[in-house]
């Protein structure tokens, strides 16, 4: 067991903390503010790279094992979790799809698109079917070597500025599971259109919208898989996707810990900096605690990944975890700056508004505790 990052992993977080440093903390609470996508931004992360974290290097990516892949994404929420979610809900939760079950042609179209700047959008969650996946109602109809798609993507990170979806439809609503399928589609296609646009509580700079489908032809060869690979493609991606959010999550509570750090060291009441109280000093090491642990977690998750070992348990707790030590981080840096911390002339009520998502999307914390204990009661009936 060995806790050092290799030179790569290493070199790939630092260059992600720098670029949240200078290109991303001076103007997160701007984008947040005015709900704007930050295009400059996400052509800058482009450019160096960072839009790309999940390409594999036989097909002009950098290659980056999960581990590298989570510290980018945990040093880039750290800076604005909006759009880290626009860089992590391209290059890794809709190419996921691409990556488990693409032929190699497939490959190099979907790829090939995202390296020239095309971003992508998994559509999967439905006005009707979140955790419920197998309960989508999204139609696709074979005629001839086109299936037809009819439908609404609701909740779609980066719905209205991608140039590419992965989408799960399915054959027939009475089949459950076993109908859906999985495709990937150009956004040029005819008779997709984005619908509204999502005014959020937080994560404000990633755009999220409805995507709607209407008799939108999709050539059979964008398939990925075959008919009714769908909902295990979909199932496999969340599973991936897990310690990814968990990452996510921990960029909050980091930045949330840190900024918290700063101000009880500058502000004084009673005569002396607040740090030097113990109630204070008690959440600060409560923070440091939880944040640890949640890192140690999403790591371990993302280890397993990379070495071809069973992983959906440990996501699942990663994910979880993380998204709670998220949201009792942030709303203590709200109770240390106190007053302060209720207005938005300091950091911590956004940090406090974007961290309750991770309880939320890709799948919630209680779908995740259900995972938990049905792992322990397989793993105990043993």
């Amino acid at each position: 067991m060995d806790f050092r990052f290799t030179e790569e992993q290493e070199m790939m977080r630092r260059m992600a903390r720098d670029f949240a440093d200078n290109e991303i903390v001076p103007y997160a609470q701007e984008w947040d503010a005015k709900d704007e996508f930050p295009w400059d931004c996400v052509k800058k992360m482009q450019e160096v790279g960072l839009m790309n974290i999940g390409v594999p290097a036989e097909y002009g990516g950098p290659g980056l094992d999960h581990v590298a892949q989570n510290l980018v994404v945990e040093e880039i929420a750290r800076g604005d979790a909006g759009i880290c979610t626009t860089m992590a809900a391209s290059t890794l939760l809709a190419a996921d799809p691409v990556l488990i079950a693409a032929t190699d042609e497939q490959k190099k179209w979907w790829y090939g698109r995202e390296l020239e700047g095309v971003i992508g959008a998994f559509c999967l969650t439905e006005p009707g079917a979140g955790s419920d996946v197998a309960g989508l109602s999204t139609r696709c109809q074979k005629v001839g070597d086109e299936y037809i798609l009819n439908g609404t993507k609701q909740f779609i990170s980066n719905g209205g500025v991608a140039g590419q979806y992965t989408v799960f439809a399915t054959l027939d609503k009475k089949l459950g599971h076993k109908g859906i399928c999985a495709f990937m589609v150009d956004r040029d296609t005819p008779g997709i259109s984005v619908g509204k646009k999502e005014d959020k509580l937080g994560i404000r700079s990633s755009n999220t919208t409805q995507v709607i489908f209407e008799d939108v032809k999709v050539p059979a060869r964008n398939m990925l898989g075959k008919e009714g690979d769908g909902f295990k493609i979909a199932m496999k991606t969340l599973d991936i996707s897990r310690a990814c959010v968990a990452a996510m999550a921990l960029g909050v509570a980091q930045a949330a810990y840190e900024a918290s750090v700063k101000y009880a060291m500058e502000r004084q009441q009673f005569g002396k900096p607040i740090i030097s109280f113990q109630a204070i000093q008690f959440m600060l090491a409560d923070m440091a605690q939880f944040i640890e642990a949640g890192r140690l977690l999403y790591l371990s998750a993302s280890c397993k990944q990379d070495q071809g070992l069973p992983y959906t348990d440990a996501a699942s707790l990663a994910k979880c975890f993380c998204g709670d030590v998220a949201m009792k981080v942030a709303t203590d840096a709200v109770q240390i700056y106190g007053g302060y911390g209720y207005t938005k002339e300091y950091p911590v009520e956004k940090y406090f508004r974007d961290a309750k998502i991770m309880q939320i999307f890709e799948g919630t914390a209680q779908v995740q505790r259900i995972v938990i204990a049905n792992d322990i009661i397989r793993r105990f009936s043993k």
